[in-house]
């Protein structure tokens, strides 16, 4: 029973955790889309941080996170380079 309890916080606080990342993750590629990309680029070193922290916590793989960074750097100097 203890076991259940322990599964079901550990549960919750991953979920509120991946909630978080995706939240950052949306919200940079939206600014990245709609062409603003002085604060896309304020906003990468926060992303790249929640994408740090996941990946340490065990809630996405390291490989994942590494993916992550690295499209959102890619996506961004396209944009910076087209603007």
């Amino acid at each position: 029973m203890k076991a259940h309890r322990q599964t079901i916080k550990r549960t919750e606080r991953n979920r509120a955790l991946r909630s978080k990342l995706r939240t950052a993750l949306k919200s940079i590629r939206a600014s990245i889309a709609s062409g603003d990309t002085a604060s896309a680029s304020a906003a990468l070193s926060q992303t790249v941080s929640v994408i740090d922290k996941m990946s340490g916590k065990g809630i996405i793989h390291d490989n994942a996170a590494a993916r992550y960074k690295s499209r959102i750097a890619k996506r961004l100097a396209a944009a910076s380079a087209k603007a």
